[in-house]
């Protein structure tokens, strides 16, 4: 991937830094951003370098949109060009189908707002540049399947409704903007994670996840690496409009 310049939103997360790092170690060059700039910029200055490769951080808050415009602006300020957008930054709201209120399950629909403006961006600029693009949608394996109510009950709060919603929203949209934007030479992809929990998560609820899954673990964030490699490079490159999900084989069952 040298030559190549990603640009990829939550970079700073539990699976994004080890996206990002993915992206740094094909050889592409990596635009990291996070809410905080100085968050994006220790980001991108943590990432390996492939020979004269540089990274940069730029502030995108992909919640709001002059946030989004003025971050991809400067995303392009600092590489002059945009390949591969991996959309992975996500703003949660942990609150169950029991109590979530309206104001709070539509703020969680402001992700995949976010999602798509940020891909419309990419989408202009490739046209301008007539270079092609390569979008890549995090969405969740809870965006095909629903969560199992017994492996929550007691320790933690229900899957959010939201939440899977949003998910799968992201998938169809992934779906939507393949078919428009293929003869742009833009291509749209989902990259769908299983369990893949942060080590903040109950010991109880991730022992009951276990025994849910096929493989009987949760994944490791550097699994994901493969995958995102592969949609956001040339090796994909008669892919579009499809949901990957690497998720130890969940949703087989």
């Amino acid at each position: 991937m040298h030559g190549k310049v990603a640009l990829i939103t939550g970079a700073t997360g539990h699976l994004g830094s080890a996206m990002a790092a993915a992206l740094a170690e094909a050889g592409a060059t990596v635009i990291a951003s996070s809410r905080r700039i100085d968050a994006a910029k220790a980001a991108a200055d943590g990432l390996p370098r492939i020979g004269d490769t540089k990274h940069f951080g730029v502030a995108i808050d992909h919640t709001d949109e002059k946030s989004i415009r003025d971050g991809f602006a400067a995303a392009l300020e600092h590489a002059g060009q945009i390949d591969i957008l991996v959309n992975n930054g996500h703003d949660a709201i942990g609150v169950d189908w029991t109590t979530v209120t309206a104001e709070q399950f539509n703020r969680h629909m402001v992700n995949a707002t976010g999602y798509f403006l940020l891909a419309r961006h990419l989408r202009e600029h490739a046209v301008a540049r007539a270079g092609g693009a390569s979008v890549i949608m995090i969405g969740s394996m809870y965006g095909v399947v629903g969560s199992y109510p017994d492996a929550y009950e007691g320790v933690a709060v229900a899957s959010p409704v939201a939440y899977h919603a949003l998910k799968g929203g992201i998938v169809h949209m992934t779906r939507h903007l393949a078919v428009y934007w293929a003869k742009d030479g833009v291509r749209v992809n989902c990259l769908s994670p299983g369990p893949f929990p942060h080590d903040r998560i109950a010991p109880e609820m991730v022992r009951r996840l276990k025994e849910k899954s096929p493989m009987k673990r949760m994944g490791r964030p550097e699994e994901l690496k493969g995958a995102l490699v592969y949609l956001a490079s040339d090796a994909s490159s008669y892919m579009t409009g499809q949901n990957m999900i690497i998720d130890g084989g969940w949703t087989a069952w």
